[in-house]
């Protein structure tokens, strides 16, 4: 075995904190992209670079981490840095690999977000932000395939599904707050589902747990009466209580953000969606952004600490217990249910995002930027045989860079 390797159950290397830091810092800042970036990186580095883990438990992690609510691939990178030096090198590598990305979208919040900002920046947002709901629905197709082969050869499983999936679409285009009772919701009828197939097995596990979940979810919002207390309660349901990815949470955000507390407009908030996707780092970042329109630089400080902490705790708490949690009947009954609302919020968050676009050259973007993002390669090869399609931070930069153009040409511009 290559000296550092681990295996499952083996205790963690013991790599250098100072690399640790060096190597998640580095990722940090070139990770744009996502999380298939993020994986692709910390892959490369971990198995096939430095030979620290196997790729049987790096794919573990992965499998794991994707089971855990929050960014999924922060957890990873947490895990990843747990299993090389235990917790010092978790916390470590997960605030060196957050960093990054966090301080750059506080500076670009202090830029957009300012109370004149020059012509060619109102420009920018504005176009960048009339790409978001293609964004939004780009995740979402991008989520269809692996869901749907949970339920795949099963009919009624399979109606189900949709059932969850149009459940989830319609509380993300409407019912914003409540977004995640309906994911919670969603999991637990296909818990139940599963424990009427299999009586006897005993209660509790996630059966036990969810419930209070669900109801944390719909509780909160009035216990968080306003300030920092508001604040602190939106981003715990950013990283607590997101199932699907960063964008599930949102239609959430918005609805918190923009009608509860009135911190930012729907127009800003397009900017802070904006601004998490062309940033290093997970699309929570979002959340950031939202902390500074409420209470400047402080606030997006607060806002990611609280984001984030629960990654922190689930890995560090759950790490020796993943393995279990992975092969738990329950838990997988639970993502078969969720997993598809959480599809259907991304897709139906596309909605209340449209709406906010306050002119017809935007709306001229968004269908650009949807056609680039959602038509199939072989037909965008047919129309456009010289074009190569690039991913979501190319198209946001390119948004950007129209909406520069056309206001500077005379287009009109929200104040």
């Amino acid at each position: 075995m290559a000296e550092g390797v681990t295996e499952p159950g083996e205790p963690a290397a013991r790599v250098p904190l100072d690399t640790i830091a060096r190597e998640w810092g580095r990722i940090g800042v070139i990770g744009f992209g996502g999380p298939p970036a993020h994986i692709v990186l910390l892959r490369t580095l971990c198995v096939h670079d430095r030979k620290w883990l196997s790729a049987r438990e790096f794919e573990d992690g992965i499998a794991a981490t994707n089971l855990l609510p929050g960014p999924a691939s922060t957890q990873l990178a947490i895990f990843c840095a747990w299993r090389l030096r235990g917790p010092a090198g978790a916390v470590l590598g997960g605030v060196c690999f957050i960093a990054p990305g966090l301080a750059m979208i506080l500076a670009l919040s202090v830029l957009f977000l300012a109370g004149h900002p020059p012509l060619w920046v109102r420009g920018a947002a504005a176009g960048a932000g009339a790409a978001v709901p293609a964004v939004a629905i780009h995740a979402a197709v991008s989520l269809l395939p692996a869901s749907w082969q949970r339920a795949a050869g099963r009919r009624a499983a399979q109606a189900r599904w949709l059932a969850y999936l149009v459940a989830g679409a319609v509380a993300g285009a409407v019912a914003g707050p409540f977004v995640v009772a309906v994911l919670l919701g969603c999991g637990l009828v296909e818990v139940a589902v599963g424990l009427r197939a299999a009586p006897g097995q005993p209660a509790g596990g996630v059966a036990g747990w969810l419930p209070l979940l669900a109801g944390r979810a719909v509780a909160g919002p009035a216990i968080a009466a306003g300030g920092l207390g508001a604040l602190a309660w939106v981003a715990v349901k950013v990283g607590a209580l997101s199932y699907g990815g960063g964008f599930v949470i949102i239609p959430l955000m918005q609805h918190d953000a923009v009608v509860t507390y009135h911190w930012m407009t729907g127009a800003q908030f397009l900017n802070a969606v904006a601004l998490g996707q062309v940033t290093p780092g997970p699309v929570v970042q979002t959340v950031a952004v939202v902390g500074y329109a409420a209470a400047g630089i402080g606030g997006g400080l607060l806002a990611a600490l609280v984001a984030f902490l629960p990654s922190f705790v689930f890995v560090l708490a759950g790490g020796p217990h993943l393995g279990r949690l992975r092969s738990s009947t329950r838990v997988q009954s639970f993502l078969s249910g969720a997993g598809p609302a959480a599809i259907g919020a991304i897709a139906g968050a596309a909605i209340p995002l449209a709406r906010e676009l306050g002119h017809l050259w935007q709306a001229g973007i968004l269908l650009l930027a949807a056609g680039w993002l959602l038509v199939p390669s072989s037909l965008l090869a047919r129309f456009a045989p010289l074009a190569r399609r690039g991913g979501v931070v190319t198209v946001l930069l390119c948004s950007a860079g129209i909406g520069v153009i056309a206001v500077l040409a005379g287009a009109p511009i929200s104040h």
